[in-house]
């Protein structure tokens, strides 16, 4: 009987969702199972990445239930996920960007003792970099394929 493969939970800005799928597909290739959040998914579907595209919200505050939604959805996925990794890249000209969404991805995984990895580096400019540190989360340094390796030592 073969042990099961360990599951990590992609949590990025949807800005890096394109990228999402990208890395999704390397870490499956090393063995791995991903949880991608569900608009990165019709994002490749629709082969569109424009974020302006799907978040409505902005236009009709009605629409407000559709984010909601989606944030219940992913909470659920960081909850099935052995670990997390946050994609951070620039955004808005702030390097190593996590943002509000992806912070409340982090305390779930923290709150439930997942280990969180993070990309790149810590975020030269954030509100939230004492949350961030506190929850002593893995740099990987931009080594993404160290990652298989360092999750498999800490399960």
């Amino acid at each position: 009987m073969s042990a099961k493969k360990p599951t990590i939970t992609i949590c990025s800005s949807s800005n890096f969702y394109k990228q999402a799928i990208v890395i999704r597909d390397e870490l499956e290739t090393a063995g791995l199972t991903v949880l991608i959040p569900e608009l990165a998914l019709k994002m490749k579907e629709n082969n569109d990445f424009d974020v302006s595209h799907y978040k409505t919200w902005f236009g009709d505050a009605n629409d407000y239930p559709k984010k909601a939604r989606l944030i219940r959805g992913h909470f659920a996925e960081v909850a099935n996920g052995d670990a997390i990794l946050v994609l951070n890249h620039e955004k808005h000209g702030v390097k190593n960007y996590i943002g509000g969404n992806v912070l409340m991805e982090m305390a779930i995984a923290f709150h439930l003792n997942k280990p969180i990895f993070i990309e790149n580096d810590a975020p030269e400019e954030s509100n939230y970099i004492e949350e961030i540190m506190g929850m002593q989360p893995i740099f990987l340094h931009g080594n993404i394929k160290d990652l298989p390796k360092k999750l498999s030592n800490l399960l």
